[in-house]
């Protein structure tokens, strides 16, 4: 008896693991939408997550679990990350994953405006890019693949381009390294060709001219419409208000230095952050000036403050909030790694500008006046020219 209870047993068990073996562990899903994004981990502030980066549409994505509104992925063997199911859609039934993927032959070159790095791949496989400075590079890590690359055709075209080469950093993971001519990152954008057959890696070149009046800036008057950010403590005045008044300064003072500006928004309408990074990538601006206005539950916070998000966009940053110093407020900080959706961007250097505190009663004096505006508007103009004066060394 003992002995048939054992087989039974072990029937039992040898049934029931084949059975869980034959359940899917995984599927595929591909990024849909314009803007999808990776996230590092499932922890959320008021901006969100921590955001890895930014990913083409179509890009396939191995999902390996369901956390509330978030899918789980393997980026490679090692990695994961975390997408919002709002952002992906189930990958079709004509998709054959292959067991590993390989790149192949690479393309540098450029045109009359950007310079290029061209990975020939096997599919859409998920990518993130960090940029380094001293020396100044990009760094691309590709997911899922193993290199094949031979050769690497460099063509005399590139102008930003100071080399180009890969690293296998894994078994599965590919680190493509370009290095650039400049110490300043000015931009960078990277997606796939229609066919999925190609990773495009587009690097934005330094001016040839830097002058300010050469330049195109983008003044985004934050806030907007039913998004009415902070209330005055005084005053009583929306934050939407004020920004966009001193929007309207800086627009007016650069525009008499002969700078071509654009502006995300001239009226009090709502312009969610989406369709203003679209906006703004279709517009292709040299920089970015981003303007708020802090609040705190401390009524002593004051101060003011510039942000920005990538290592390589920061020196703007410093520039701007060095000459807003100039107008008697008090530091605040130059903060980095900042999760804001318009310093997410990758594509031209950005600075958020958080002005004075509304929730200070000092700030608030020098924020309601019309003076203080163009003064504002003074100093950011001196500090983006402090900015193109240092890279011209």
């Amino acid at each position: 008896m003992k002995q048939s209870a054992l087989i039974v047993f072990l029937l039992f068990v040898l049934i029931n693991t084949h059975a869980q073996d034959t359940i899917p562990t995984h599927f595929y899903v591909k990024t849909t939408g314009q803007l999808p994004f990776l996230e590092y981990g499932l922890g959320d502030d008021r901006l969100g997550g921590a955001k890895m980066t930014y990913l083409d549409t179509n890009v396939v994505l191995k999902v390996v679990d369901s956390v509330g509104t978030d899918y789980k992925v393997q980026l490679s063997r090692y990695h994961t990350a975390y997408v919002a199911k709002s952002n992906v859609k189930p990958a079709d039934t004509s998709l054959h994953v292959k067991p590993y993927y390989l790149t192949n032959s690479w393309r540098v070159y450029g045109n009359a405006t950007h310079d290029f790095v061209v990975v020939s791949m096997e599919e859409k496989l998920p990518y993130r890019a960090v940029q380094q400075i001293n020396p100044s590079r990009l760094v691309v890590d590709i997911f899922g693949v193993t290199s094949n690359t031979n050769w690497i055709t460099q063509l005399k075209t590139v102008k930003e381009i100071k080399n180009a080469w890969y690293e296998q950093v894994e078994d599965d993971v590919v680190r493509v390294f370009i290095e650039l001519k400049h110490q300043q990152h000015w931009g960078h954008y990277i997606s796939y060709d229609s066919a999925g057959r190609r990773l495009i890696i587009r690097i934005k070149r330094q001016p040839e001219k830097l002058r300010i009046k050469n330049l195109v800036i983008a003044v985004d008057a934050g806030h907007g419409g039913s998004n009415a950010g902070a209330l005055g403590t005084k005053t009583k005045v929306y934050e939407k208000e004020y920004t966009l008044q001193f929007a309207q300064a800086l627009q007016k003072y650069l525009g008499r230095k002969g700078v071509t500006v654009y502006m995300t928004r001239t009226t009090d309408v709502d312009i969610s952050m989406p369709d203003r990074t679209l906006a703004l990538r279709q517009q292709d601006p040299n920089l970015l000036i981003s303007l708020h206005l802090n609040s705190a539950g401390n009524p002593s916070a004051k101060g003011t403050s510039t942000y920005y998000r990538y290592i390589g966009f920061r020196p703007l940053t410093q520039f701007v909030l060095d000459r807003m110093l100039q107008l008697g407020l008090d530091n605040y900080g130059n903060i980095g790694n900042f999760n804001f959706a318009l310093s997410g961007p990758t594509e031209y250097p950005n600075c958020l500008v958080e002005i004075a505190f509304l929730s200070n009663e000092e700030d608030e004096n020098k924020i309601k006046d019309s003076a203080f505006h163009r003064a504002v508007a003074k100093k950011i103009y001196k500090g983006i020219r402090d900015w193109l004066k240092a890279n011209r060394k």
